[in-house]
């Protein structure tokens, strides 16, 4: 029997952490005297690394030692607004059902993100979501995206091949990394990426809502070709 794995990226495809991203990035830059990124610059750069979306964002001339102050301020600027009284991560609509769905079908439920594993029990702590997942995978454990090593090592712990998994996100990183590791990769539009950038990373279908995904993931479960 041909099994099925679904593994997932975290910001902007299951929790709405654009606010928090964006507003951390520009607090860590005025830390340490630089001029903020806009959001459309550090849309671009999530799901990478910490230490490499500052370095993309940071000018060109920026030293080591400020890249060093400056992923640390981001670190302390991101603690310091969840501890804010107006401050808000939510899911995205859609997301506790679908995830709920997929393990009542036997799907196995990956995640393959950015996050630091600090970050993943901040939102644990938050919302109920640790129960879906049966292996994470994250920026501490090695190389990040777009580097497929996030996915390969939950297809092994899995014990899934890549005919049997797909890669869900909406960054240009996460289609990357599925793609090199040979999965069928679907992206959605309601986090950081754009349907043209999801496009020229190579998705291999793109989402509007939720309830597009989950049709896309039935097919996916359906196609005779896929246990091939």
């Amino acid at each position: 029997m041909s099994l099925k794995l679904a593994i997932w990226d975290m910001d902007g495809t299951i929790v709405d952490s654009r606010e928090v991203i964006s507003t951390s990035m520009v607090r860590a830059f005025e830390a340490v005297g630089l001029i903020p990124p806009t959001y459309d610059e550090t849309r671009q750069i999530v799901g990478l690394a910490l230490e490499e979306a500052c370095r993309r964002l940071a000018p060109e001339r920026t030293s080591e030692e400020t890249l060093t102050h400056l992923v640390e301020a981001y670190r302390q600027a991101f603690i310091a607004r969840r501890t804010e009284e107006d401050f808000r991560e939510p899911l995205y609509d859609g997301a506790v059902e679908t995830l709920e769905r997929l393990a009542n079908d036997n799907w196995l439920i990956a995640m393959a993100t950015g996050k630091s594993r600090r970050g993943i029990d901040a939102i644990f702590s938050m919302h109920p979501l640790a129960q879906y997942f049966d292996t994470i995978h994250c920026a501490d454990d090695g190389p990040g995206k777009p580097h497929p090593a996030m996915c390969l090592e939950a297809m092994k712990k899995m014990g899934a091949e890549p005919h049997e998994s797909l890669m869900i996100g909406d960054a240009v990183f996460d289609m990357q990394m599925g793609r090199a590791a040979g999965l069928h990769s679907l992206g959605v539009t309601w986090g950081f990426g754009t349907r043209p950038e999801l496009e020229a990373a190579g998705a291999h279908h793109i989402s509007e809502k939720y309830d597009e995904l989950n049709l896309e993931l039935d097919r996916f479960a359906a196609d005779p070709e896929r246990g091939a």
